[in-house]
């Protein structure tokens, strides 16, 4: 039987949505997005409690695992198996809110402001709002090196007519792989312990590739067939 909306409303009160957590944590990490948040879900960074209708809700706690979390990752390169068994222990402790992280001893990535990523990515303007327009690349304040990458290779693909707009399925793409993912582990992720925890993030990347597997064949066929 369905929940009722006020009895989802009662268990959910005081717990955040993933569009909520977005707009909370994503001036401190542009880079993060639903897919990516996830992705740090498959891996045990955070675990969120779950409505009768399947929705994700944050608490405050997990906001905490959350922006640790994202700091060891970017400030100091950590493996996310490294990350997730500090998060525990710290958890165990009682002390996951007030750790503060080392001081990185590693530069922090350099991130790119407008002017400079067209620059980097020898891009011309338009293409970059087209790009952004079209959901290819997010609008940032400052942007990381792959988004260099990602608008150098656009540029490329400009020269011979592959405009931002003919690459949007590809995103929208990846998104349903990660849901195909999440929903073929559903089993495991409604799992807490750690044994579950592992291999929830040992199977995710090797589905990941054997979609790319598929994916590639596809196009190779594809292709085969265009220039025979």
């Amino acid at each position: 039987m369905a929940a009722s909306p006020a009895r989802e409303r009662s268990t959910s009160a005081g717990l955040l949505s993933i569009g909520q957590v977005l707009a909370r944590l994503t001036p401190e990490f542009p880079d993060l997005t639903s897919s990516k948040l996830r992705f740090l879900e498959v891996q045990g960074i955070v675990t969120p409690s779950r409505t009768e209708s399947g929705y994700r809700k944050f608490s405050q706690a997990d906001i905490d695992r959350l922006r640790l979390g994202l700091t060891l990752q970017r400030d100091h390169y950590l493996p996310l198996s490294v990350i997730r068994e500090q998060l525990d222990e710290a958890e165990v402790r009682g002390e996951t809110a007030g750790i503060v992280p080392p001081p990185s001893i590693t530069p922090a990535p350099r991130r790119y402001r407008r002017d400079e990523l067209l620059a980097a990515a020898g891009a011309g303007p338009q293409l970059l709002n087209d790009a952004i327009s079209t959901g290819v690349i997010a609008a940032q304040e400052t942007y990381p090196e792959t988004t260099v990458a990602l608008l150098r290779a656009l540029v490329a693909l400009d020269r011979h007519g592959i405009e931002p707009r003919h690459l949007r399925s590809l995103r929208q793409g990846a998104e349903r792989e990660v849901a195909l993912i999440e929903s073929a582990m559903s089993a495991l992720l409604r799992r807490t312990d750690a044994a579950s925890r592992a291999k929830a993030a040992e199977l995710a990347p090797e589905l990941a590739g054997k979609i790319d597997e598929v994916r590639a064949l596809f196009v190779k066929e594809a292709l085969s067939a265009l220039v025979s």
